[in-house]
Protein backbone atom coordinates (compact mmCIF):
# COMPACT_ATOMS: atom_id res chain seq x y z
CA UNK A 1 0.00 0.00 0.00
CA UNK A 2 1.26 3.18 -0.97
CA UNK A 3 1.43 6.32 1.69
CA UNK A 4 1.96 9.90 1.01
CA UNK A 5 5.45 11.52 0.49
CA UNK A 6 5.61 14.38 -0.28
CA UNK A 7 3.66 17.42 -2.96
CA UNK A 8 5.65 18.55 -5.47
CA UNK A 9 5.41 22.11 -6.59
CA UNK A 10 6.42 22.88 -10.03
CA UNK A 11 7.76 26.78 -10.15
CA UNK A 12 9.83 29.71 -11.35
CA UNK A 13 11.76 30.29 -8.18
CA UNK A 14 11.72 27.39 -5.61
CA UNK A 15 13.39 29.28 -2.49
CA UNK A 16 11.10 31.74 -2.48
CA UNK A 17 7.68 29.73 -3.22
CA UNK A 18 9.45 27.59 -0.08
CA UNK A 19 9.49 30.15 2.17
CA UNK A 20 6.32 31.21 1.53
CA UNK A 21 4.79 27.74 2.19
CA UNK A 22 7.01 27.43 5.29
CA UNK A 23 5.54 30.64 6.91
CA UNK A 24 1.96 29.30 5.37
CA UNK A 25 1.76 26.12 7.58
CA UNK A 26 2.54 25.70 10.95
CA UNK A 27 5.12 23.31 12.24
CA UNK A 28 6.63 23.28 8.77
CA UNK A 29 10.45 24.87 7.44
CA UNK A 30 12.66 24.47 5.09
CA UNK A 31 14.95 22.03 4.89
CA UNK A 32 18.43 23.59 6.30
CA UNK A 33 21.37 23.59 4.39
CA UNK A 34 23.98 21.89 5.70
CA UNK A 35 27.61 21.18 4.51
CA UNK A 36 26.94 18.07 2.31
CA UNK A 37 23.65 20.00 0.81
CA UNK A 38 25.97 22.88 -0.26
CA UNK A 39 28.60 21.19 -1.83
CA UNK A 40 25.70 18.88 -3.62
CA UNK A 41 24.60 22.42 -4.80
CA UNK A 42 28.85 24.03 -5.63
CA UNK A 43 29.01 20.51 -7.58
CA UNK A 44 25.76 21.42 -10.27
CA UNK A 45 27.08 24.87 -10.23
CA UNK A 46 25.20 26.55 -7.91
CA UNK A 47 26.89 28.54 -5.72
CA UNK A 48 24.02 30.32 -3.66
CA UNK A 49 20.96 28.56 -2.22
CA UNK A 50 18.38 31.05 -2.88
CA UNK A 51 19.32 29.87 -6.45
CA UNK A 52 18.87 26.11 -5.72
CA UNK A 53 16.49 24.64 -8.34
CA UNK A 54 14.96 22.44 -5.70
CA UNK A 55 13.91 23.45 -2.31
CA UNK A 56 12.30 21.12 0.25
CA UNK A 57 9.72 21.97 3.03
CA UNK A 58 9.23 19.67 5.87
CA UNK A 59 7.99 19.68 9.26
CA UNK A 60 10.33 17.29 11.50
CA UNK A 61 9.50 13.65 11.78
CA UNK A 62 6.71 13.91 9.55
CA UNK A 63 4.89 13.19 5.91
CA UNK A 64 3.96 14.93 3.27
CA UNK A 65 6.69 17.35 2.47
CA UNK A 66 6.46 19.87 0.01
CA UNK A 67 9.29 19.61 -2.51
CA UNK A 68 8.93 22.35 -4.51
CA UNK A 69 11.41 22.58 -8.76
CA UNK A 70 12.41 24.95 -10.74
CA UNK A 71 10.73 24.76 -14.04
CA UNK A 72 10.87 26.03 -17.61
CA UNK A 73 7.42 26.58 -18.28
CA UNK A 74 5.31 29.38 -16.21
CA UNK A 75 2.34 28.40 -14.70
CA UNK A 76 -0.96 28.67 -17.48
CA UNK A 77 -4.20 27.42 -16.13
CA UNK A 78 -5.90 26.17 -12.38
CA UNK A 79 -3.95 23.88 -10.64
CA UNK A 80 -5.78 20.11 -11.19
CA UNK A 81 -4.58 19.56 -7.49
CA UNK A 82 -4.62 22.28 -4.50
CA UNK A 83 -4.03 22.36 -1.03
CA UNK A 84 -6.62 22.80 1.60
CA UNK A 85 -5.98 24.83 4.79
CA UNK A 86 -8.05 25.12 8.24
CA UNK A 87 -7.63 27.39 10.84
CA UNK A 88 -9.56 28.65 13.72
CA UNK A 89 -9.76 32.05 12.68
CA UNK A 90 -9.98 31.63 8.88
CA UNK A 91 -10.46 35.05 8.13
CA UNK A 92 -7.40 36.55 10.05
CA UNK A 93 -5.31 33.38 8.68
CA UNK A 94 -6.31 34.70 4.97
CA UNK A 95 -4.98 38.51 6.34
CA UNK A 96 -2.03 36.71 7.56
CA UNK A 97 -1.40 34.62 4.09
CA UNK A 98 -2.11 38.08 2.03
CA UNK A 99 0.64 39.58 4.02
CA UNK A 100 3.13 36.87 3.39
CA UNK A 101 2.41 37.51 -0.25
CA UNK A 102 -0.94 35.65 -1.47
CA UNK A 103 -3.68 36.40 -3.07
CA UNK A 104 -7.49 36.30 -2.95
CA UNK A 105 -8.89 34.95 -5.82
CA UNK A 106 -11.53 36.50 -7.86
CA UNK A 107 -13.50 33.87 -7.98
CA UNK A 108 -15.55 33.02 -5.13
CA UNK A 109 -18.38 30.19 -5.98
CA UNK A 110 -18.08 28.42 -3.09
CA UNK A 111 -19.33 29.83 0.41
CA UNK A 112 -17.52 26.71 2.75
CA UNK A 113 -14.11 28.19 1.82
CA UNK A 114 -11.97 31.05 0.09
CA UNK A 115 -10.04 30.20 -2.53
CA UNK A 116 -6.43 32.04 -3.03
CA UNK A 117 -3.46 31.88 -4.85
CA UNK A 118 0.21 32.06 -3.52
CA UNK A 119 2.71 34.17 -4.86
CA UNK A 120 3.48 32.18 -8.41
CA UNK A 121 -0.29 32.00 -8.51
CA UNK A 122 -0.98 28.34 -7.86
CA UNK A 123 -4.41 27.95 -6.28
CA UNK A 124 -5.08 26.69 -2.57
CA UNK A 125 -8.31 27.31 -0.26
CA UNK A 126 -8.97 28.43 3.41
CA UNK A 127 -11.56 26.44 4.73
CA UNK A 128 -14.41 28.31 6.64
Amino acid sequence: MARLHDIVYDCEHPAALARFWAAALDGYSVAPYDDVELERLRSIGVLDPEDDPTVLVEMAGSTPRLWFQRVPEAKVVKNRVHLDLQSDDPVREVERLVALGATVAEEQGNESLIVMRDPEGNEFCVVL
